[in-house]
């Protein structure tokens, strides 16, 4: 009888994805409309002039945000040019050549040679040996807090302790005291992962999120905590369940406060369905799936995988399936008949 009860279950549960699953792709762009890490409409050109070894645009670009005070984009923009150095630099070198004391090269440089050192079997030695880069980059513009955010990444693969550290992330927070990137490193830093637990995690990022300015992405920070307990897979209490569970509101809260499909949030939004979906709270994470649009980001799913983009859709496929699994198989319509209410 028992075995026959969950067959039941089992058949019931399928012609539950069969019905439902179709009309849940509602909102959702198909596989081959979503775009891995997709550039946004000023770093793009900068990217293709790159790939045809010119510097120019990026140039153009960094000194728009450096001038500006765009930070955080400035931020993002570092790091995807810096990326994009890593295979293919002969523009990053021309530039250096053209103009070595720019501000904004000398950020780049800093940046990528602290990605490569990371890579290197030898990284702490290595990012020992970028220092100077970093200190040129720093003084390159005393108001840009993005080498600042470098250095504290730097800080935290040459095994700085507190005290240093604590240092460094004065200096961040002087030159702007809400910048994303700065706390994400400040935050993985803390992780139980390098040199904190996730008791001091979630502390600094809840207060971190309470002290936010509206709009702030800083204000999703606890989420970004909440990952890393889900990552490590260490038991979780009540407690720290229902911790993970209000970081995950919060972030909630803060996505709605976008549009639907905005590549800004992207990352931010793609880091909450994997933990929603860690929660198992299927229903919310398809709700993010659909805000993100075709912006798949390779960060958090490159922590699982070598292939971000397969796991994105293959997440976002499992989602659909597990929320359709869950709704009547018949909806009260169905169960009044043709005749409507009174047949």
């Amino acid at each position: 009888m028992v075995r026959t009860m969950s067959l039941l279950r089992a058949l019931i549960s399928t012609a539950r994805m069969v019905r439902h699953t179709p009309q849940l792709a509602a909102g959702l762009p198909p596989d081959d409309a979503v775009l891995l890490d997709a550039p946004d409409g000023r770093l793009a050109p900068a990217l293709v002039s790159a790939a045809l070894g010119e510097y120019e645009s990026a140039a153009e670009l960094l000194a728009t945000t450096r001038e500006s005070a765009e930070w955080e984009n400035r931020d993002r923009y570092v790091t995807r040019l810096a990326a994009f150095a890593h295979g293919r630099d002969t523009w990053l070198a021309a530039w250096l050549r053209a103009a070595p004391r720019d501000p904004d090269a000398l950020l780049v440089r800093a940046e990528l040679a602290v990605r490569r050192a990371w890579e290197s079997p030898a990284r702490a030695e290595r990012l020992r040996e970028t220092g100077p880069l970093i200190d040129a980059a720093a003084d390159g513009d005393p108001r840009d807090p993005v080498p600042w955010r470098i250095a504290l990444d730097h800080a935290r693969g040459t095994h700085a302790g507190h005290t240093a550290f604590e240092s460094l992330w004065a200096q961040a927070v002087r030159r702007s005291s809400h910048h994303y990137g700065c706390h994400v490193a400040a935050l993985q830093y803390l992780s139980a992962q390098w040199y904190g637990s996730h008791r001091e995690c979630f502390d600094f990022a809840e207060q971190a999120a309470h002290d936010a300015l509206p709009g702030s992405l800083v204000r999703a920070l606890p989420v970004r905590a909440a990952f890393t307990q889900i990552l490590n897979g260490d038991p979780t209490t009540p407690v720290q369940a229902d911790r993970i569970d209000a970081a995950a509101d919060l972030a909630i809260a803060v996505s709605a406060e976008y549009d639907a499909g905005d590549p800004w949030p992207a990352e931010v939004r793609n880091l909450l369905a994997y933990v929603l979906v860690g929660r198992g709270r299927w229903t919310a994470a398809l709700e993010q799936f659909r805000l993100i649009g075709p912006y798949a980001t390779s960060f958090p799913w490159t922590s699982v995988t070598d292939d971000p983009l397969g796991q994105f859709l293959e997440t976002r496929d499992g989602v659909r399936l597990q929320v359709a699994s869950a709704m009547p198989l018949r909806s009260r319509a169905d169960r009044r008949g043709p005749g409507g209410h009174y047949a």
